[in-house]
């Protein structure tokens, strides 16, 4: 009996047909049908282990704008850039607002945000460190460092820091009471970590397939870390084997939490750390004062503090800065645009005359066409001083070799207390109506997108450094 020939047994009929002569569709449309059915139902529940963020969206919401509704979108836009011959020149508004959890890593764009004396809530409550020693280490197993120093990291030595996602997930009530969960409990809030990581072979290939399953055709693996928000209680700290360590951040040294237990090995390899990898939580009792340019406890009613911020609580930048400093950067296949998330900033403004948040020395936040009923104050503590990190494309992880370091450097040598380096927005402090009567752990007040600039005092700014 030929091969090609449909058989019901040894006697088969002339009615039986051969393969060849079937229509393709015979073939085609059970298949069609089979994957119309498996394909959405894969797409809906993909056969993919849960995250930490999937288990999170059951009782939390993600704090954030997604991409698509950024209120930087136009940042190029000609509306950004205030008329310097206008009369009134004040005629700014709050832009857009950020936080940056894990300093160095990708920040979160907000709509709204309340502001402590620490800068925005959630800002830069953790900082990478790496273990170094100031000696060399011998070539023998085994062998420790001298003398080690932890030293926080940042995109100047590791770009791909930029491609390190963090995501924060508040309580939502409405989703906790879905769940049945006590609603006498608010809940905490928890900050996930996300790098991209994928493994070697088949693992590997079903990391990719599943990843572009669950989150779209350009998606790669991840590896997720969760981190709590809040200051982990002592008995946290002993269980998960934490430890109080001095870390350095420029010239400060400060002590904080080393949650380094809480780090897979594989991120310290992505990121091309050689050495021993730390994760540091800003311990809320041991914060950094802050001098220098800083209004005194005197003149702000308490004393201003940070927590792994550089210097200053807050980072303000204008579009009609980047705009004006755009237009003398040379370009390249590499370097379009300036994109104001390359200086890291938390307070965005838009409608400003180039660089006249330069001649501010306080500013009031005004409700304007935002939801907020109060006002929030800020001294203008003096210019942001630059370093190489805005050389990184915070989309891509990629350092360009010379911009826009070298453009700020020359043409933004504008301080004549930091001679050799360019400035590039303003650092503030926030003040408070009550600091004099208030704790400094319960001051706060809130910015919202579309709050109006009022300029309260102009005057010189000299950077005084560390």
């Amino acid at each position: 009996m030929s091969a090609e020939t449909l058989s019901a047994g040894p006697g088969s009929g002339p009615d039986f047909m051969s393969l060849v002569d079937l229509d393709p569709s015979f073939f085609v449309l059970p298949i069609i049908t089979l994957l119309g059915f498996l394909i959405p139902i894969l797409y809906i529940f993909p056969p993919i282990p849960a995250t930490q963020s999937d288990c999170l969206s059951e009782t939390h919401v993600r704090l954030g704008l997604p991409k698509a509704k950024s209120n930087l979108k136009d940042q190029h836009a000609p509306r950004h850039r205030g008329d310097a011959s206008a009369s009134d020149t004040s005629r700014a508004t709050l832009q857009a607002l950020a936080i940056y959890p894990i300093k160095s890593c990708r920040g979160i764009e907000l709509e709204r945000s309340r502001v402590l004396p620490t800068g925005l809530e959630f800002d830069r409550l953790y900082t990478f460190a790496q273990l170094k020693s100031p000696f060399p280490l011998a070539t023998g197993a085994g062998e420790k460092p001298k003398n080690p120093t932890w030293d926080f990291i940042t995109q100047r030595q590791f770009p791909l820091l930029a491609n390190v996602k963090v995501d924060i997930w508040v309580p939502n009530p409405a989703r906790r009471q879905a769940a049945g969960l006590d609603e006498g409990k608010p809940g905490e809030s928890w900050i996930v970590l996300r790098f991209p990581w994928r493994n070697s072979g088949w693992r590997g290939a079903f990391q990719a397939f599943a990843a572009k399953l669950s989150r779209g055709w350009r998606a790669v693996p991840e590896t997720e870390i969760l981190l709590p928000t809040a200051f982990p209680a002592d008995w946290e700290v002993k269980d998960r084997g934490y430890v109080y360590e001095d870390v350095k951040i420029w010239k400060d040294v400060v002590t904080a939490l080393n949650m380094k237990t809480d780090l897979p090995k594989q991120l310290a390899q992505y990121l091309g750390v050689s050495n021993e990898l730390g994760l540091f939580r800003v311990d809320p009792g041991k914060l950094r004062n802050v001098y220098r340019c800083a209004s005194t406890s005197d003149e702000a009613g308490y004393q201003p503090i940070v927590g792994f911020q550089d210097a200053y609580p807050l980072h303000l930048m204008s579009l009609g800065s980047l705009q004006e400093f755009d237009s003398i950067v040379p370009k390249d296949a590499e370097l379009k645009e300036l994109d104001v998330q390359r200086f890291r900033a938390n307070l965005i403004i838009s409608g400003s005359p180039a660089y006249d948040e330069e001649t501010w020395k306080s500013i009031r936040l005004k409700p304007g066409t935002s939801s907020l009923r109060g006002n929030a104050e800020f001294q203008v503590a003096c210019r942001t001083v630059r370093c190489k990190l805005p050389n990184v494309d915070p989309e891509t992880g990629i350092r360009h070799r010379n911009e826009p370091d070298r453009s700020l450097r020359k043409f933004r040598n504008v301080d004549e207390g930091a001679p050799k380096n360019g400035c590039m927005g303003m650092q503030l402090c926030p003040l408070f109506e009550d600091a004099g009567n208030v704790a400094a752990a319960d001051l706060r007040s809130w910015v919202e997108v579309g709050m109006e600039v009022e300029v309260v005092q102009r005057g010189d700014h000299l950077y005084i450094e560390q």
